[in-house]
């Protein structure tokens, strides 16, 4: 495929960009192609950075998003794409402005905030740390030191959401339920951790177990991939969840985000 033919949005932004990239992603899942190519600029200092990505955007036919809290790159910005007819779209402008309007107050104009190295910055550090440390139900002890413990079958999405959440500065443990192991006294220990079930309906989570086993070159007939199997640990994994007395989240349709989601609304008091 030739880049001309690419839709082409253009990220940029003073810090890392970040904000803006996720904006630029979740809009392009929303339409049916798969031709969207997302480029991006960080840590943008001087205007001619700004023109430059914008002549390329004349070329490609694309258009850009853009999170610049420097008022100069702004308005460089701003007014270089209408004078070569580019679309181009403030992610951070528009609320920033709300904030002055509403509160009376002036931002800081400093590029990065989002990842300044402050205390929430090393709590991320940490938790992300206690997530690698604890993942799989390798050591029992992060049960009872964690902030969440995710419990499911093999393929539920444990480890995954267990670093989101991490990502998000909340220290989450997860343990595979499978019927040879019996689950350690340290999960039914009293606490004052969220223990979650995960769980999944039998035909997605045997779809994914197969294209597991095919991705790792092994046969798709193992019984880690039979249906037989994957009711019989659902239903294993399902009276352990209620000895547990804890909500349970049925996956098979969720991604990580809207999973993470429900479970940080479970944190709040």
């Amino acid at each position: 495929m030739s880049e001309e033919r690419q839709k082409i949005i253009f990220v940029c932004s003073d810090a890392v960009g970040e904000t803006a990239d996720a904006v630029a992603r979740a809009t392009a899942r929303q339409f049916a192609t798969e031709q969207v190519k997302i480029k991006r600029y960080g840590n943008i200092k001087h205007e001619d950075e700004i023109k430059a990505i914008i002549a390329e955007a004349v070329q490609s036919g694309g258009f850009i998003a853009y999170t610049l809290v420097q008022p100069e790159l702004r308005e460089t910005m701003r007014e270089e794409t209408i004078r070569l007819g580019v679309r181009a779209v403030d992610v951070m402008g528009p609320m920033m402005q709300a904030f002055i309007d509403t509160f009376n107050d002036s931002p800081k104009y400093k590029p990065g905030l989002l990842h300044e190295m402050d205390e929430n910055y090393y709590r991320k550090i940490e938790a992300i740390e206690f997530a690698v440390k604890y993942d799989d139900g390798k050591d029992a002890r992060g049960l009872l030191q964690a902030q969440v413990v995710l419990v499911g079958v093999s393929r539920t999405s444990k480890t995954p959401l267990s670093i989101y959440l991490a990502h998000k500065g909340i220290k989450t443990a997860n343990y595979p339920l499978t019927i040879e192991v019996k689950p350690p006294q340290e999960l039914f220990t009293s606490s004052s951790r969220l223990i979650v079930g995960l769980t999944m309906q039998p035909e997605r989570l045997l779809k994914i177990r197969t294209e597991r086993l095919k991705a790792l070159g092994l046969p798709s007939q193992a019984n880690y991939a039979s249906m037989d199997r994957i009711e019989k640990e659902l239903k294993f994994a399902s009276d352990i969840m209620e000895r547990l007395r804890c909500p349970v989240i049925d996956v098979s349709e969720k991604a990580i985000e809207e999973t993470a989601g429900l479970i940080m609304e479970l944190l709040v008091p």
